[in-house]
């Protein structure tokens, strides 16, 4: 007999907790509440209120569960929620989940399309691909845009989900701060990795945290009087201290207990209530274990057969497996299977009709107590043996599942090869950190297996696999208990490439120290085997380790020159081995690293190397190679042109593979060239849009990046204070031992110091990238080497025009953006020279490349009219009045008021900028700010000191002193902080 309460019992203060996070998720104010407790306890109940509540509120609802088959099944309980709802409603068809689409049909099949997912699509990008899906189902509503908005995921019994579910879990929980979705994860109390994770997020309040306790007396009597219908008072008073006792407060365990009393007639009910006709304490059965048993005993022999071989597949069970366990026909298992239900011992379970589970995970262990020891074994065996037979080679999931029922025969070593497989395949499927726990549990399993070769076997694949998850030290640790003689000992072959491997893992984690450890091992191998193979591999290695190791002592200035250059040779023998050994992938990272460092011999050069990719990744399908090369082509036509059309193809494409990592480097490519375009609002949109994807899919390179076009946004709009924020965060993304460290200087610092026309400060950091660069290999060139430092040199007459004609003559002065500046410079000496025509030519090439850069085209029309006003040549005052037109409106008022300067000393009419349009803000304009109070209200929100603003807006600290003060009354602030803290308000409501 089934006895279950109607209602929830003592649960009020959880199920208050459950509705705020409902009603958080339907105003997009997204939560994680994790519900920890013991077997029985109510988490399922409260779950499946919590998803009743918000289906009949017209919210989506996605339901998963853990695996309780003891086999490691990467993203089950993710796949399942994602297929309860979409087996429905029909797959979302928002636009904006086309790049995640790959991603996400690693989980559901039927997004799987013709066209070939990208290789190697990580954890991360599949949980970001997760938190987009449920953020546009949040959106929709109802999973189709008929309800109401907010999504609701339901992960039960995250103890038994696989890693891969654990790290997803932990994504979403980590990033569903305003997103439509509301997380619920259920799990026992005490639950290892499951339980780490929830008690790491509380403590992070990423996630809340609730324990349910045991029901009270009060509690436990409301829950009885429900089960039995019962009216208050109906129910004596010791059949609730009995289950009191025995249940010790456990919901699940008090349904069974009243159950074994109705059964067993010793409790009674009728017209006049409820009535005790026995002795509780001796026919009642007082544990679950008991009432399992009970009505199995009632059951035919056949019947319990098949429930025991249930039980050992585990709580949930499909009835093909249970079929070849029991070798019963269709008509016998149905009838087998209908006593089980008809005992309250089985129901259906999820959307998948032939998918079965127990009532309870009691229920599961309460039959396996049942069972000796060897008859559990006995079951396990022929189990294995059935699956076996009927599945040569164990496909997909077979292999767990048979590695899990051989270790329950007792078969330790066949169960560890099997692990071992299954790691394997978990691997090649992208599910890494599955196949770790797989390695490492075959890897335990083996231990002391007299099979060495076999345990050397898989302790090899787990090394290979904890570098693909990242755990370096654990991989290093472990391969040196590798045998180094006798069985199982790796051949110089095998060693080499894990080695090697081991070395590139150790360049890209930045520890050049055990990278070259490493390399110089794997040298000492290649002697002694034929090595074609092999020698293309650690060859890259080398000539990447050459870039990220350090410049040895006293050698700055030559060493970075000299590791570029061998670089660069080790990569063109890489590449051309790599070809002929027929190992495209490697040839590929060769000849993208050359790309990189032939761009000092000129772009020709590099392209070439980048279509020598294209096409061997079209001859071997290579697809995410093939858009990495078309990116990278897109970045050299920018920079030789100014155009972005086959950037923006490029984007097209990674868009369409669902290659995220390459669609965020497009898309911070594509913001740092709008910067330079002084298209701010395109690069404020796109940084806005990539940045917090790159963070959380802790995409290192990409992440820096973009915090650095953030940081230059700042800067060539003259806004410093913004711009030190950015780099400080790109500092702290590891941005000290960065390749990109460079742009920080160049790129950011000078170019904002320029704008505040400190250019004293602009050279010292333009000097500072410069010093960088001749110490480390170059892969920059945009840094104002060949283009801003000459001109500011030339304008300060710190250049001779010899110096200037060496850098002119370099492959780098020629893209656009340098060849603006590098014309102005090489036009500032032939006016000094005296030779007007000839500069005036320079000016008109230099505008002429500058027409793609509208912020660098005004600013280098004033630093060249300073040079031309002193040296008598050229037309500095329309250049002058052109420029200062521009960054009056733009809201640079060091440069604006340096070109009225200018103009005054040319004796040209300066304009006044008095009227309504004179760019004060309308704000400010009504509290009787001028325009020269309004510069200085600017630099002010840099927090710049008067003598500092003085310098900047040419005026003498004094008068600075009384724009303060007018600036305080008239903004009605008590104090120069106060009034910064303004400033800054305004500036940042008032940016593009």
């Amino acid at each position: 007999m089934l006895i279950t309460s109607p209602v929830l019992v003592g649960r009020d203060d959880e199920l208050a907790l459950l509705d705020a996070g409902l009603a958080g998720a339907r105003l997009g104010e997204g939560r994680a509440v994790f519900l920890l407790g013991d077997a029985g306890i109510g988490k399922s109940r409260l779950a499946s209120a919590c998803a009743f509540r918000a289906f009949a509120d017209g919210m989506a609802v996605l339901r998963g569960r853990g695996s309780t088959t003891g086999a490691t099944m990467p993203f089950r309980p993710v796949a399942e929620a994602l297929l309860s709802l979409f087996r429905i409603g029909g797959l979302p068809q928002d636009p904006e989940l086309a790049p995640y689409r790959p991603a996400l049909a690693e989980l559901v099949p039927e997004w799987r399309g013709a066209a070939p997912s990208p290789a190697g699509i990580s954890l991360v990008e599949t949980a970001e691909a997760v938190l987009r899906l449920l953020a546009s189902v949040g959106r929709a509503g109802g999973g189709s845009g008929g309800g109401e908005p907010g999504c609701l995921l339901v992960v039960e019994d995250l103890h038994d989900a696989d890693a891969e579910t654990l790290a997803v879990v932990e994504y979403l929980v980590d990033n569903l701060t305003g997103l439509p979705v509301f997380l619920l994860a259920t799990l026992r109390s005490q639950s290892g990795p499951a339980g780490d994770l929830a008690r790491e997020a509380g403590r992070r309040r990423s996630a809340t945290l609730t324990e349910l306790h045991p029901l009270g007396p009060d509690e436990v009597r409301l829950l009885a009087e429900s089960c039995l219908s019962a009216e208050d008072g109906q129910l004596p008073r010791q059949v609730t201290d009995q289950l009191l006792k025995d249940s010790e407060g456990n919901p699940f365990v008090v349904e069974e207990l009243l159950a074994g009393m109705v059964t067993a007639n010793v409790l009674r009910g009728d017209a006049g209530g409820w009535r005790v006709c026995g002795d509780l304490a001796i026919d009642v059965p007082t544990t679950v274990v008991h009432s399992v048993a009970q009505r199995v005993a009632r059951l035919g022999p056949a019947d319990r057969e098949l429930l025991y071989a249930a039980a050992v597949l585990g709580r949930r069970f499909a009835l093909p497996v249970l079929q070849l366990v029991t070798g019963l026909d269709d008509r016998s298992l149905l009838v087998h299977l209908r006593a089980g239900i008809d005992a309250q011992l089985i129901s259906p379970s999820g959307p998948v009709a032939d998918s079965y589970e127990f009532r309870h995970a009691l229920t599961t262990e309460a039959l396996l107590a049942g069972l000796l020891p060897m008859e559990r074994a006995a079951i396990a065996q022929r189990a294995a043996d059935a699956i076996e037979r009927a599945h040569p080679g164990l496909p997909g999931d077979w292999c767990q599942r048979v590695a899990v029922l051989r270790l329950a025969a007792g078969d330790a070593p066949t169960a560890g090869l099997l692990f071992a497989e299954a790691g394997r395949a978990a691997l090649d499927g992208g599910a890494v950190n599955s196949a770790v726990a797989l390695l490492e549990r075959a890897h335990e399993l083996m231990a002391g297996s007299t099979a060495t070769e076999d345990a050397a076997s898989v302790l090899e694949r787990l090394v290979y696999t904890l570098i693909e998850t990242g755990r370096l030290d654990r991989a290093l640790a472990l391969v040196e208990t590798l045998p180094l003689t006798g069985p199982g000992a790796l051949d110089d072959a095998r060693s080499a490439a894990l080695h090697t491997r081991l070395a590139w893992a150790a360049v890209t984690a930045l520890r050049p120290e055990e990278a070259a450890a490493r390399v110089a091992f794997v040298r000492g191998l290649l002697g002694r085997f034929d090595s074609a193979a092999h020698t293309p591999a650690i060859d890259v290695v080398e000539a990447h380790l050459l870039l990220v190791a350090r410049p040895e002592s006293g050698r700055a200035g030559a060493d970075g020159e000299q590791r570029t250059e061998q670089a660069a040779a080790l990569a063109r023998r890489a590449a051309l081995a790599a070809e002929a050994a027929d190992l495209p992938e490697v040839a590929c990272q060769a000849w993208q690293l050359l790309a990189l460092l032939e761009r000092r011999h000129g772009f020709d050069r590099a392209d070439a190397h980048l279509e020598r990719i294209l096409a061997l990744a079209g001859r071997h399908q290579l697809t995410t190679w093939q858009v990495d090369a078309l990116l990278r082509l897109g970045a050299n036509e920018f920079m030789r042109s100014g155009s972005s059309t086959q950037l923006e193809r490029a984007h097209r494409a990674a868009l369409d593979l669902g290659a995220l990592a390459l669609m965020h480097t497009a898309e911070a490519t594509m913001a740092m060239q709008a910067v330079l375009r002084g298209a701010y609002g395109t690069a404020r949109e796109l940084t806005d849009r990539t940045a917090p994807a790159t963070a959380r899919l802790r995409n290192v390179d990409n992440h820096q990046f973009v915090l650095l076009t953030r940081a230059a946004l700042a800067a060539h709009q003259g806004r410093r204070r913004e711009m030190e924020q950015e780099l400080a965060e790109f500092q702290r993304w590891d941005g000290e031992h960065s390749l990109q460290l460079p742009l920080a200087l160049g790129t950011c610092r000078a170019i904002c110091a320029v704008l505040e026309e400190d250019r004293t400060r602009a050279l010292a950091e333009l000097d500072s990238a410069l010093a960088w660069e001749r110490d480390h290999p170059t892969v920059f060139y945009l840094n104002g080497h060949y283009g801003l430092r000459p001109l500011l040199r030339a304008i300060e007459g710190l250049a001779e025009p010899a110096e200037h004609a060496a850098i002119a003559a370099d492959p780098g002065a020629g893209l656009l953006w340098n060849r603006q500046f590098e014309r102005l410079a090489h036009a500032v000496h032939e006016g000094r020279a005296g030779r007007p025509e000839q500069a005036l030519r320079a000016v008109a090439e230099a505008r002429e490349a500058a027409a793609p850069f509208l912020m660098a085209r005004h600013l280098g029309l004033r630093l060249v009219a300073e040079a031309a006003l002193a040296d008598g040549w050229g037309e500095p005052v329309p250049w002058l009045r052109t420029a200062e037109e521009y960054f009056h409106g733009a809201a640079v008022p060091a440069v604006a008021s340096a070109c009225r300067d200018l103009l005054r000393r040319a004796g040209a009419t300066v304009p006044q900028r008095r009227s309504g349009s004179d760019g004060v803000p309308a704000g400010l304009r009504r509290q009787g700010l001028t325009v020269r109070e309004y510069e200085v209200f600017l630099l002010i929100a840099s927090r710049l000191g008067n003598q500092e603003i003085a310098g900047r807006l040419y005026i003498s600290p004094r008068t600075v002193e009384k724009h303060v003060a007018s600036l305080l009354a008239k903004t009605g602030r008590a104090n120069r902080g106060a009034l910064c803290d303004y400033a800054v308000e305004v500036t940042a409501a008032d940016r593009p």
